[in-house]
């Protein structure tokens, strides 16, 4: 391997999910789970700052991106399901002991498979804006847009409807926009364009499952990235985090809401820092 992205498709859980790999093999390996509404693209930047030095694995969960629309929606759009399939993606790559960098959801799936069938081989977790709870209102503005998936003629007009509706998360360049508008489109039929993911991910949101039980249980160091103005993980709820489990570190990132996208250099240079100690 190079540190040139390589695709890859594998079947999970009975389901075929896409990955992109990134640096070589025999570095230390290194998952990055996106979040609900999103692909494992939003982590090209940082990713390729790392393969340098570590073995990146980034999926596309069930539903998303070029990941298999799931045939069981009610069954499978659920963290339970993604924290499954990430114990088997583990097993099937031979990766015995990671780490893991999780925004939003894919937090969420990290602090359930960390607690749980990966306990013990998490050896650090950066959590990107998440936490063991989120807001209600977050997550209804969530459920707002990822239940109902517009219809745009052009895609110039989608890329102008994810500047809006993820302007929490900071600078990004007119590349970078154009880049996530590009991997997060689909046609439909009539000749319209849409957002990649499928509808029924809304059932994700059906739930808003508190995961302290789980959080207690978390024996990797982690590094909580709060973005100043989130929505989704209070102040308070940050602090109890750290008092809970003082393996966590709370970061205050400036300028961002939910979630920082983790693509300029101070926050790659933070994340970084961390999640190579001791390798």
């Amino acid at each position: 391997m190079t540190t040139q992205p390589a695709s890859h498709y594998i079947t999970l859980c009975g389901r075929e999910v896409h990955y992109v790999e990134w640096g070589r093999r025999d570095q230390p390996p290194l998952i990055m789970w996106h979040g609900v509404a999103r692909t494992g693209r939003d982590f090209d930047d940082l990713a390729s700052a790392l393969a340098d030095r570590r073995h990146i694995i980034v999926p596309d969960t069930i539903g998303r991106g070029l990941s298999q629309w799931s045939p069981d929606p009610h069954g499978e759009y659920n963290t339970p399901f993604y924290a499954r399939q990430a114990v088997e993606l583990l097993d099937q790559l031979g990766l015995e002991t990671v780490d893991w960098i999780g925004t939003s959801m894919g937090a969420i799936t990290g602090i359930r498979a960390a607690a749980g069938d990966l306990h013990g081989r998490v050896r650090r977790m950066v959590l990107n804006d998440m936490g063991p709870i989120i807001a209600q209102a977050a997550l209804d503005r969530i459920r707002s847009y990822a239940g109902a998936p517009p219809r745009f003629e052009r895609v110039s007009e989608l890329e102008g409807y994810f500047r809006q509706i993820y302007k929490p998360y900071g600078f990004l360049t007119d590349t970078q926009w154009r880049r996530m508008t590009e991997s997060s489109v689909r046609r439909l039929p009539d000749g319209g364009v849409t957002t990649h993911f499928d509808p029924m991910i809304k059932l994700h949101f059906e739930t808003n499952e508190e995961q302290w039980d789980n959080w207690d249980k978390l024996t990797c160091d982690m590094l909580c990235l709060r973005g100043e103005t989130s929505d989704l993980l209070l102040v308070e709820d940050a602090a109890r985090m750290e008092a809970r489990n003082p393996r966590c570190k709370v970061v205050t990132i400036g300028g961002c809401g939910h979630a920082p996208a983790l693509n300029v250099p101070d926050q790659i240079e933070l994340v970084s820092n961390f999640i190579n100690a001791g390798v």
